[in-house]
């Protein structure tokens, strides 16, 4: 049986491309404003943001530029252009939510460098870094004309990928508790963070098992997940140690045991009505020995994809620069992750019994950088999914 999987892939940037994903709000212009210039025989394009924001570069031969394009940024000002090798700048939006920045090439250039990087008071820097090239070197590199072509339509993509996102605890269940810090408020607004980034690439479909501090049960919350027909779930608390000595902190991820998924699968046959074991199957009438046959099959295309979206998560944290446990892969047979159908993980965003994670969790900048990677780590693993379903399919 062939259960439904996210099948969008994560945008291809042609030259040197990367993805961030942003705050809530749109993202301005630093108040120095970006720039142009020639730096040791390169050429250096500065883009100073209030906030981090998905981006991508590629060259186009239509005419000779290089094109950097933002999402959610509002351009102030064009920037200024000290470099003998950029005869003009232009700003243009080829796509809802995008804005292009074309610097039009007196000379061939090859992007050698890009990288963004986020201060700790949440603004941003990009930075571009171009080498002189061949005209034949830039022809081969270059890309068609339009934009939408270069880097892809997210309107033309397919199917968004729906994400359930679990704020652990709630309600009469509070969770963890250490000085200021109650781990139900604190992974609730993590959670709002991190559907308001998800929703702001246009790439996801996003629901919370809960939206207020309200109690709900771990039946009620897959159920949830399932009503929605979500094809991941991330289950987010901050954890907590009984000695407090503040040795253990860092980001840890957790997926099911193998040795746990048969047990699962018999409490979720009991547990559950017919309709609410596998989203998109109605079991009613189906005796129990047909019922796990099938939970057995779905969870055994479902345990390595949690796996690939567990190793994807702690790379994004760590290539972000997030502390993360010095043992950040585990495994726990947490009632959440026991889902057959839905790969699923629980992230620990911390521990809130280190002094260091709870000045961490508590800022808004770090949680903000902590969804950023989670959107990261979703894009990666939405295409790496969709080529593993192609080869079984083959």
């Amino acid at each position: 049986m062939r259960f439904l999987r996210a099948a969008a892939a994560a945008a291809l940037f042609a030259v040197s491309a990367q993805a961030q994903t942003p705050p809530a709000a749109l993202a301005q212009l630093g108040p120095e404003g970006a720039e142009i210039v020639d730096a040791g025989g390169t050429v250096v394009l500065t883009v100073p943001l209030s906030q981090a924001v998905p981006w991508r570069v590629a060259a186009s031969d239509g005419p000779p530029r290089i094109i950097v394009g933002f999402g959610d940024l509002v351009w102030s000002e064009l920037p200024g252009i000290a470099s003998q090798s950029v005869a003009e700048v232009q700003v243009s939006k080829p796509e809802a939510g995008w804005s292009d920045l074309s610097l039009l090439l007196r000379e061939p250039l090859s992007v050698a460098s890009a990288e963004m990087a986020t201060a700790e008071d949440g603004t941003a820097l990009l930075e571009v870094r171009m080498l002189p090239t061949t005209a034949e070197e830039f022809r081969r590199n270059a890309q068609p004309s339009d934009s939408k072509e270069i880097f892809g339509s997210r309107e033309a993509s397919e199917r968004r990928l729906v994400v359930a996102i679990d704020p652990g605890h709630g309600g009469i269940d509070p969770g963890a508790v250490a000085v200021d810090l109650i781990e139900a408020d604190l992974v609730l607004a993590a959670a709002r963070r991190l559907k308001e980034v998800l929703l702001r690439t246009g790439r996801f479909d996003v629901v919370l098992t809960r939206e207020e501090d309200a109690f709900v049960s771990l039946e009620a919350r897959l159920t949830t997940a399932r009503s929605a027909g979500a094809d991941v779930f991330l289950s987010l608390h901050a954890d907590a140690l009984e000695d407090v000595d503040g040795s253990a902190s860092g980001i840890t991820v957790y997926r099911l045991p193998n040795e746990a998924a048969e047990t699962a699968d018999e409490l979720l046959a009991t547990r559950h009505a017919p309709d609410d074991l596998l989203k998109g199957v109605d079991l009613t009438g189906a005796g129990d020995d047909v019922a796990l046959a099938l939970l057995h099959i779905a969870r055994r295309d479902t345990s390595p994809r949690s796996h690939a979206l567990q190793r994807m998560l702690i790379e994004a944290f760590r290539s972000s620069g997030l502390q993360v446990n010095s043992r950040p892969e585990r495994v726990g047979a947490f009632s959440v992750l026991k889902s057959a159908e839905i790969p699923s993980v629980l992230i620990e965003l911390g521990f809130l019994s280190s002094d260091k994670d709870r000045e961490r969790l508590a800022k808004a900048g770090w949680q903000d950088e902590a969804a950023m990677a989670v959107s990261e780590a979703l894009l990666r693993w939405q295409d790496e999914d969709r080529l593993r379903a192609e080869v079984i399919d083959e």
